[in-house]
């Protein structure tokens, strides 16, 4: 089953009040208008919301990389003030070097650690994302799908606290996008890492998370916040679905006959 509701579980993430602002020029732009949110340890959280809507810009803010111009973020009660290495990024377009090969990314977080260590971590993410036999592979060889399997195993072989993922899915074809949202579930099911993943796709949010954040459009608010308490798999074509389904559409303002 899904995890429970984060109050009913540790604290991990605590956001109160926060706001952002973007200025061009002599326009004041505002992006993020006082959202509160609150991530348990372990939860797998998506961010939902229309193109603009400022997801990208939240999870920048909750990594340290933006700093927020109200309110406050605390992750594990501490003041997030810049980026830290137990807090890791997966972006849209990989990341990974093209130079390097699959073993050599992995193994990028790892160069303090012992060497018989370091192959021992990277061995098992490779196990991990099934890409045994592809190890001295260069990204340059591997399909879409493959390189974005790299970019999580490199993200999690650091052993970080926090995942953020900005749309990873979101460059894949539609089959590979499937595919890799399965095996994106089956490492956290294992690993039992936070995860905060931004999307615009709706079935991805329900196919993934425990909750779904829905922001509206910019200035980006939170329009609500809805668990999942379906069992996994999921099926798409369950009445229970397409219920949560139906919610997500209508906090986004969005009819769906479904």
């Amino acid at each position: 089953m899904s995890a429970p509701h984060a109050i009913e579980r540790e604290l991990k993430v605590e956001v109160r009040g926060l706001s952002k602002r973007f200025r061009r020029g002599n326009e004041e732009l505002l992006v993020l208008d006082g959202l509160d949110l609150e991530i348990a340890r372990g939860e797998f959280v998506c961010i939902l919301g229309p193109s603009g809507c400022g997801k990208s810009t939240l999870l920048n803010v909750l990594g340290g990389f933006e700093e927020a111009d109200a309110g406050s973020i605390r992750i594990d009660g501490e003041q997030v003030t810049r980026p830290d290495p137990r807090r890791i990024f997966v972006f849209q377009d990989y990341g990974i070097f093209p130079w390097a090969t699959v073993r050599e990314n992995i193994a990028l977080g790892l160069l303090r650690r012992p060497a018989r260590e370091r192959e021992e971590i990277v061995a098992r993410y490779v196990e991990l994302i099934g890409l045994q036999g592809f190890e001295d592979s260069y990204p340059g060889e591997l399909s879409g799908g493959m390189k974005q399997r790299v970019a999580v195993a490199r993200a999690l072989a650091v052993s970080p606290e926090i995942v953020f993922m900005d749309e990873p899915l979101g460059a894949l074809d539609s089959l590979t996008r499937l595919a890799m949202r399965r095996e994106l579930l089956r490492i956290w099911q294992r690993e039992r890492m936070t995860i905060a993943l931004v999307t615009h796709d709706v079935d991805e949010s329900l196919q993934l998370a425990d909750r779904v954040v829905v922001m509206t459009s910019r200035p980006g608010r939170i329009a609500g916040i809805v668990p999942i308490d379906l069992p996994h798999p999921r099926d798409p074509s369950a009445s229970a679905y397409n219920a949560k389904k139906r919610e997500l559409f209508g906090l986004l303002g969005v009819r769906a006959d479904v």
